[in-house]
């Protein structure tokens, strides 16, 4: 038999080891390298977040770096071509470097707001923030305002931590699972290798969400809920726990604010605020010394129910009191919530008790000797093995963030917040609450601001407004439209910026954000707002740079383009002053650095900010002679303090690399992550796991870590003050900042509520929903993520255009056919789509992928293919404002009103069948041109590390596998 062929030139090859950035789950990954080839892509098995596990976003990374789409130097507009035309020019670095920070040293040195700087999915900003703040503008924000900001705040104003990156199921022992609103490109992997173990060991998954797709194909119960009514069925819920008396007495008194004592004086200033002393000192009603005193002192006995009156004469009545009064009443029984949620009362009533059964009748002891935040001893760690976790579909509505609030009542209620089998937080969570750090609210020429440009509102004193009450913020953040916008409101930048309201600005830059396409609303109009020209022919947005990697429907738009690596190319953190990969019981940070040396003319925006800074000379990156205080985008990283002992990682510090959390800079800091596969976890003992919110040891290391500044118990907040003072602002009643626009006082005034409440989405509101009867929402794959996804050849393989899912019985009661064509139409504009039917759908929606219809010619796909000619795009028929009906709310954004997310699934629309003649997508946009250096797309992109090996083998040798070929020879 003849020797076999060589697979592999193993001594040629080469195993690195770096970070995913398929998606924002930032698995380990384990790559082969031959030739300045990817060879494979496989999964890190010592990775905390993965352990291993990879999907196929992240095997597909090997395309992604094929991908012809890939831009391959700087560019700028061609002198006399219109905006969005995609007519280019290359230009060097050094030119283009020069123009940019030409402009931008004359924007410094005059009005820094002048210059709004917006990233999208970029995994770096505390770096990005850091650039923003240093350079003095406040008009810096990233993706998180179109995303998961109520996910964000309504975690963070309530139990110091939320869902997604900062906490996660107890897998190991959790026994009752709900999954929220899910879909599955977050996470994917984490959730896929809990899941499992959830299965295994025998627990219930029940999963809530429209569609039964991904997870909620497995799950043990399907709850198909009807979009932006999941805040009701949680209250509903609560309504049954209340009722029965299930829940847990001890978490509340001990843990929570529900036994503080709010001032019941209706109409007055003050009304709703928690009684506190002269001190400030919250108090409530000590039922053995029968008297007021400091709710925060230990070994008191305070109630947990009671209305009294406090020694000044007014009444007051503790918060559980109010909770149990609201949420009672009738309006919250399942009977009358099921209409609304198309949750039937028994269902509704049934899922309640049996969390309740497991939280309370199948507790979890474990043997851990731990200490409070008061001194005292404890031998055990009690745990509720209920466990939930929330995404996108609760967070993308105008009632978003009260829902994820009435979220984690449950699990206030059921005692199951960071303890064995609950929802356990990961470091650097959680935090005080809210977090200490208030958004900056001055600019001046040629100096920093005092603080980030994102924060934490707790009073209308912290907003961002002028002494009239108007924005200061292009995007209108934390402003009377949005007061607790945490992550700006990216979604309204451009709107803004061309309608100079509040104030014209001069340069505009991009970051991985998509903003004329998938990340936008109102697609077709935000085109033409980024084409738009004053009276004088002048663009209203003067100058647009954009810097991505890949030719996005963006780029065409930009007057400047500078081109980003891939990130199998560049060195890059994923810190602890950002958004780590933290665990629950450990603390992790992670690198990614250079796989591969580029094959073009690119630089990682990294590089670039830190090259501008110094250019600018930035305080924090110049020493007291002028010079520059970092070399480049590495030294940052190594040399940069936010104080003494704390950088952008956190593991291998010190001079020897043997401090971890905190130490002086390290230099071999670098080669010490890459030494040690990328990644750097740090174990929490035993005794800091659980109860971090009041756990001493904890919140010691955690302040020595820099993740908290004082060690003081957090207490959760099941009673907002910080809602019910901007509450009392729109009644009239605060002695401070108020509304003047009665619009805004009316959105205070409903929509601010210092217990959760639900609302219809504020879109649905103003439109008849008779004519507009179905609920439109979109998800993303698993298989693919954002735009940048569907140019991979290999993932296209899996899906290259996307259908209208809608349920098959009331579509064919409607006489609409499986893949036949129809026109989706909204408020605000209409589209045509082909119709998938399934059975796995709430009867009143639809929806769709996102992401995957492509403007013709983008992402270096050919015109004809299927994204563009069947894909689409929901956004066409979502507007950046609220409906028009002829008032004053016709100009505010259609986002939620708390945090000011954007309400991406309170769409509604109607169907009607496309004609004989209409069998395609539609609307269709000039095609997107291939940039200077781009190569034409092929018919078929193939790729292989090394010539491919084709065997000819015969059928007897293939199911033999030789053996009969062996005993001859």
């Amino acid at each position: 038999m003849s020797a076999l062929p060589e697979f592999e030139k193993h001594g040629e090859q080469e195993i690195k080891y770096t970070t995913c950035y398929m998606c924002a789950c930032r698995c380990g990954i384990k790559v082969t390298v031959q030739d300045n080839k990817v060879r494979y892509i496989q999964g890190n098995r010592h990775h905390p977040i993965n352990k291993g596990v990879l999907c196929a976003k992240g095997n597909a990374g090997i395309m992604k770096q094929q991908s012809p789409a890939r831009l391959h130097q700087p560019m700028r507009r061609k002198p006399g071509t219109e905006r969005g035309a995609g007519e280019f020019e290359p230009i060097s670095w050094d030119e283009a470097l020069d123009t940019l920070s030409a402009r931008l040293q004359k924007i410094r040195e005059t009005d820094p707001r002048k210059l709004a700087f917006f990233t999208g999915r970029d995994q770096m900003q505390a770096l990005t923030g850091l650039w923003a703040t240093q350079f003095g503008t406040y008009n810096w924000a990233a993706h998180g305002g179109f995303c998961s900001v109520n996910m964000a705040a309504g975690g963070l104003y309530t139990t110091g931590f939320a869902f997604w990156e900062f906490g996660d199921p107890d897998w190991d022992r959790t026994k009752y699972h709900m999954l929220w609103g899910v879909a599955e490109d977050h996470a994917s992997n984490p959730i896929k290798i809990g899941l499992e173990k959830l299965k295994r060991s025998g627990g219930k998954f029940v999963a809530i969400n429209p569609v039964r797709t991904g997870y909620q194909a497995i799950a043990d119960e399907w709850v198909g809920i009807k979009p932006g009514t999941d805040g009701l069925f949680a209250l509903s819920m609560l309504h049954v726990l209340l009722k029965n008396d299930q829940f847990d007495w001890d978490f509340l008194v001990r843990y929570t604010n529900a036994t503080q004592l709010v001032v019941q004086t209706p109409g007055q200033k003050g009304d709703g605020l928690i009684l506190r002393d002269e001190a400030g000192n919250p108090q409530v009603w000590e039922l053995e010394k029968e008297a007021f005193v400091d709710g925060s002192q230990v070994d008191i006995k305070p109630a947990l129910f009671g209305e009294y009156t406090a020694p000044d004469g007014r009444p007051v009545k503790t918060v559980m009191t109010l909770l149990a009064e609201r949420y009672l009443a009738d309006e919250y029984s399942p009977e009358n919530t099921a209409a609304v949620t198309g949750i039937p009362a028994e269902q509704t009533e049934r899922l309640a008790l049996e969390m309740a059964h497991v939280a309370f009748k199948e507790t979890i002891e474990l043997d851990i000797e731990w200490t409070d935040s008061w001194g005292r001893k404890h031998d055990k760690v009690f745990g509720r093995p209920v466990s939930m976790h929330a995404m996108r579909g609760i967070s993308a509505h105008s009632n978003g963030f009260q829902t994820c609030r009435a979220i984690h009542l449950l699990q206030i209620m059921l005692g199951s917040v960071d303890c064995p089998g609950g929802h356990l937080a990961k470091p650097p969570y959680p935090k005080h609450i809210p977090p200490g750090i208030k958004p900056a609210k001055e600019c001046a020429p040629n100096t920093p601001l005092k603080s980030p440009p994102l924060g934490f509102p707790t009073a209308p004193e912290d907003l961002v407004i002028d002494d009239d009450g108007n924005p200061l913020r292009i995007d209108k953040a934390f402003s009377w439209d949005a007061p607790v916008s945490n992550h700006g409101m990216m979604h309204m930048v451009v709107t803004n910026a061309v309608n100079a309201d509040p104030y014209p600005i001069d340069t505009l830059i991009f970051f991985m954000a998509n903003m004329s396409w998938n990340s936008t609303m109102n697609t077709a109009e935000v085109m033409d707002m980024l084409r738009s020209k004053d009276e004088n022919g002048e663009y209203k947005i003067p100058f647009l740079v954009v810097s991505d990697a890949f030719n996005s429907e963006m780029v065409s738009f930009a007057d400047l383009v500078l081109p980003d690596t891939t990130y199998l190319e560049r060195y890059d953190t994923i810190s602890m002053l950002d958004r780590p990969i933290s665990e629950p019981a450990a603390a992790a940070d992670s690198i990614r650095h250079p796989i591969l040396e580029p094959d073009r003319n690119v630089r990682p925006w990294q590089e670039v900010m830190v090259e501008l800074a110094g250019r600018l000379k930035f305080p924090a990156f110049t020493k007291d002679d002028g010079s520059r205080k970092f070399s480049d985008y590495k030294d940052f990283i190594v040399n940069f303090e936010k104080e003494p002992g704390i950088g952008f990682l956190s593991g291998y510090r010190g001079k020897d690399g043997q401090s971890h959390l905190r130490g002086e800079p390290n230099p071999k800091q670098w080669e010490a992550y890459i030494e040690n596969q990328g990644f750097f976890l740090y174990h929490l003992a035993p005794n800091q796991q659980f109860y971090r919110y009041a756990n001493k040891d904890y919140l010691e290391l955690a302040k020595h870590a820099g993740w908290v500044g004082k060690t003081d118990p957090i207490t959760i907040e099941i009673y907002s003050e910080t809602q019910q003072r901007f509450k009392l602002a729109g009644q009239g009643l605060y002695d401070g900042p108020q509304p003047t626009k009665q619009e805004h006082k009316d959105r205070l005034t409903q929509y601010f509520d210092p217990l959760p409440i639900w609302h219809k989405p504020l879109e649905q509101t103003r439109i008849d929903e008779d004519e507009y009867p179905f609920y439109a929402v979109n998800q993303r794959p698993m298989f693919m993520y954002h735009s940048w996804d569907s140019q991979n050849a290999w993932l296209r393989q899996i899906c290259a255009q996307n259908y209208l899912y809608m349920n098959r019985q009331k579509a064919e009661s409607m006489g609409i056919e499986d893949l036949s064509w129809v026109w989706l139409e909204s408020h605000n504009g209409k589209i045509r789509v082909q119709v998938k039917l399934i059975e796995g759908c709430e009867p009143s929606t639809v929806w769709t992928w996102n992401a995957i219809g492509k403007q013709k010619g983008a992402w270096g796909l050919k015109p004809e293919a299927n994204e563009s000619q069947k894909g689409f795009l929901m956004n066409h028929l979502i507007s950046e404002l609220l409906p028009k009906k002829g008032d004053p709310i016709d100009n505010i954004t259609n986002s939620d009103p708390v945090t000011g997310q954007a309400a991406w699934y309170d769409l509604k629309v109607k169907i009607t069948p496309a004609g004989p003649d209409e069998q395609s997508a539609w609307p269709q946009f000039d095609e997107v041109k291939a940039t200077p250096g781009m190569s034409e797309s092929p018919d078929q992109l193939r790729y292989h590390a090394h010539k491919p090996v084709h065997l000819n083998r015969d059928i007897r040798d293939v199911l033999t596998r030789g053996s009969l070929d062996d005993e001859k020879n």
